[in-house]
């Protein structure tokens, strides 16, 4: 539902641009960890543009892997909130 908020805003808004971040807990290697979070933040893009119709031009992926936690990975509940996705979207408001 979140993703899809992000899809009509952009859709109502064309001249917002976003980046698209994705982010893993610590389990598994730091190499495997930036491949996956590229992966979830690439698969969001594609769904972005193939739902919405948003320009892939107005997006880009970033995969930051385990290196912006923002729980403790000790836990279950700690792990699934750093397994996430962050839109950090650019808008240009006129005057």
């Amino acid at each position: 539902n979140e993703v899809n908020k992000v899809g009509e805003y952009m859709k109502k808004y064309p001249t917002t641009t976003a980046v698209i971040e994705g982010h893993t807990d610590n389990v598994g290697s730091s190499e495997h960890n930036m491949k996956l979070s590229q992966r979830r933040a690439e698969n969001v893009v594609n769904y972005l543009t193939g739902k919405f119709g948003i320009d892939h031009s107005r997006l880009s992926a970033k995969g930051y892997g385990s290196t912006r936690s923002i729980a403790y990975n000790n836990t279950a509940e700690g792990r699934q909130k750093n397994r996430r996705i962050n839109a950090i979207i650019d808008c240009v408001i006129e005057k």
